[in-house]
């Protein structure tokens, strides 16, 4: 009787675990991301400092993007970084992968299947980055980056070009939360279910 009892209560605590854990550790990043950002501005009541950043940020955006002459200050700012020794290296990474996730010239929109071996035949989830790398001396080879799961970072493969097929049945957004969650879900809700949904 009381080990169906501690059984009981440890089954209850698990699952009420797994329903408050991501509801807990969401709003520990919102609130973490928040008081990072209304930090940077010290002396000033809290709260006002996030405000002033994001407007900040926005307007940047909205006045490089919409006039000329913002345009031309940003883009004569870019190209000095671009030029500055030991400075250009840094700026363009981060550039690169700032562009790889957002604004118009985001990279991660063709999802690929990837044979990364032939026996046994085994494909992995991956981004189409480069569809020619004959600049490169790898003529008929395309590059793939792979993100990892569960994580932010990932590796890049350069295959041939038979080695991989385009995801047509899932949109980019769709097939990065199925690799970055280790293939257990999909945001689209009539897509594929896991074994437990099935079962």
């Amino acid at each position: 009787m009381r080990d169906n009892i501690a059984a009981l209560l440890l089954r209850s605590f698990l699952k009420g675990l797994i329903i408050l854990a991501p509801i807990a550790i969401t709003a520990y990043v919102i609130w973490l991301v928040f008081y990072k950002v209304d930090t940077l501005i010290p002396m000033v009541p809290r709260g006002l400092g996030f405000v002033i950043i994001i407007s900040s940020v926005t307007v940047i955006g909205y006045f490089g993007t919409r006039f000329f002459i913002g345009k031309a200050i940003f883009d004569f700012f870019d190209h000095v970084l671009e030029r500055t020794p030991g400075i250009k290296f840094i700026y363009s990474s981060v550039k690169d992968i700032m562009s790889s996730f957002v604004g118009d010239k985001k990279r991660f929109t063709q999802p690929v299947w990837v044979r990364t071996h032939n026996t046994p035949d085994t494909w992995r989830l991956g981004f189409l980055t480069q569809e020619d790398m004959g600049y490169l001396g790898m003529e008929g080879h395309v590059a793939v980056y792979l993100p990892h799961a569960y994580a932010i970072s990932g590796w890049v493969v350069v295959t041939a070009s038979t080695n991989i097929r385009h995801v047509t049945t899932m949109s980019p957004a769709e097939a990065m939360k199925f690799a970055v969650s280790g293939g257990i879900t999909i945001s689209d809700e009539n897509g594929p279910k896991t074994s437990k949904d099935r079962s």
